[in-house]
């Protein structure tokens, strides 16, 4: 697989270069390893490309996953719960995620699960696939 392309969120990719040179070097070696044709799995069912191949975003998420591990990468994932009221998220933010519902809930309010995921976390820095 290749680079065609970056998108420099808030000048990521030039901290990078900057100050986190060796990691930019294992995720490009991450995507130049992983051979693309694999992933071409999808067969389509829409009207206009039925039974055409296409790439299959959960066999490449597979393929990058395996790869990123081998090199000490991991998903992180943050749960918390919030509710329709600011104030009290603003309240809550900070706690645990049981104390977080608990508060809610005793103020009379609903909880409402959510979490913040992300692929990839090496060194606090973060790959979306």
């Amino acid at each position: 697989m290749r680079i065609v392309t970056y998108y420099s969120h808030l000048n990521g990719l030039e901290f990078l270069l900057v100050h986190k040179p060796k990691l930019w070097r294992e995720i490009r070696a991450v995507i130049r390893g992983l051979d693309a044709d694999i992933c071409r799995t999808k067969i389509s069912r829409e009207k206009r490309t039925r039974d055409q191949v296409f790439y299959s975003p959960i066999d490449m998420n597979k393929a990058m996953s395996a790869a990123f591990e081998e090199r000490g990468w991991s998903e992180s994932r943050t749960s918390y719960w919030v509710t329709s009221d600011a104030q009290l998220i603003r309240k809550t933010m900070n706690m645990p995620a049981a104390q977080q519902k608990t508060e809610i809930e005793a103020a009379g309010l609903r909880a409402i699960y959510s979490y913040n995921q992300t692929d990839f976390v090496k060194e606090r820095v973060a790959v979306e696939v």
